[in-house]
């Protein structure tokens, strides 16, 4: 068919015919189609004639950017989880070179007291290499996931709650406190995302992830404080509250 020819058929709303483009009525079920016969261009197209006065409809989206899929939200970059690791990897690396003492930034025997901000350093700080690649794999897969679909401020705020309140909360509790990396920022990252999933199969909905090799790394980290005596067994109670606590709200947000 050549580009000139007119379409060969429409299709009847109310019935689903094929029928001809000429026509004002569906000889099948009497739908009205039209108003009036079309009138054709010098082509031989039908023709819609424009009513004085209105400007054809435009759209208010924006136009897609370079690989992105109409109607589907498009994905942000992890830039929030790539800073919390490689600030979590310096703070590995100056364990390893002793550039600066563990004591003058982390929480080792003592209590914060005035220096508060050691409840913000201490989780970047590991003295276990062990203890770092797990937690901070952990860190960088799931909160890599999150980000990308939610945007950092739920990275952020399971960081927050799993590892400055998860280490605020050791430090309360023992007289002598000794707690360092932040395995319960990793547990919370890993319960937050594991929640939707866990919620859909309750509701006998299929789902995506792995839950069982999420399963298995959350018990890599949970049991950190077997092996490490700075990683802390409050600090894995606090992540996984606070990552049930916004991993719920975002199973709402991704029905």
């Amino acid at each position: 068919m050549s580009t000139g020819n007119p379409d060969l058929f429409v299709i009847c709303k109310s019935c689903g015919a094929e029928v001809s483009p000429y026509i004002t009525e569906c000889p099948y079920c009497g739908n009205r189609l039209r108003k009036r016969a079309p009138k054709l261009d010098r082509d031989g197209r039908v023709a819609e004639r424009r009513r004085l006065g209105k400007r054809a409809p435009t759209s208010s989206l924006p136009r897609l950017r370079r690989g992105e899929i109409p109607g589907i939200r498009p994905e942000r970059h992890p830039y929030t989880t790539i800073l919390l690791v490689i600030l979590g990897l310096v703070g590995c690396l100056i364990w390893r070179t002793h550039g600066v003492l563990i004591t003058d930034i982390g929480i080792v025997g003592v209590k914060p007291g005035s220096h508060w901000w050691r409840l913000i350093t201490s989780p970047f700080v590991y003295n276990n290499t062990g203890y770092a690649f797990a937690s901070l794999g952990a860190i960088a897969l799931y909160g890599w996931l999150l980000e990308r679909r939610h945007g950092p401020l739920p990275v952020i705020a399971l960081y927050a709650l799993g590892a400055v309140g998860g280490t605020a909360a050791t430090a309360a509790f023992y007289d002598n406190p000794l707690v360092l990396g932040a395995n319960g920022a990793a547990l919370a990252l890993v319960c937050a995302w594991a929640v939707p999933d866990l919620m859909s199969l309750r509701r006998g909905e299929d789902i995506d992830g792995d839950l069982l090799g999420t399963a298995a790394i959350a018990l890599v980290v949970a049991l950190m404080p077997l092996a490490v005596t700075t990683a802390s067994w409050i600090s894995d109670g606090v992540g996984v509250l606070g990552g049930i606590a916004i991993g719920i709200p975002i199973a709402f947000i991704e029905r």
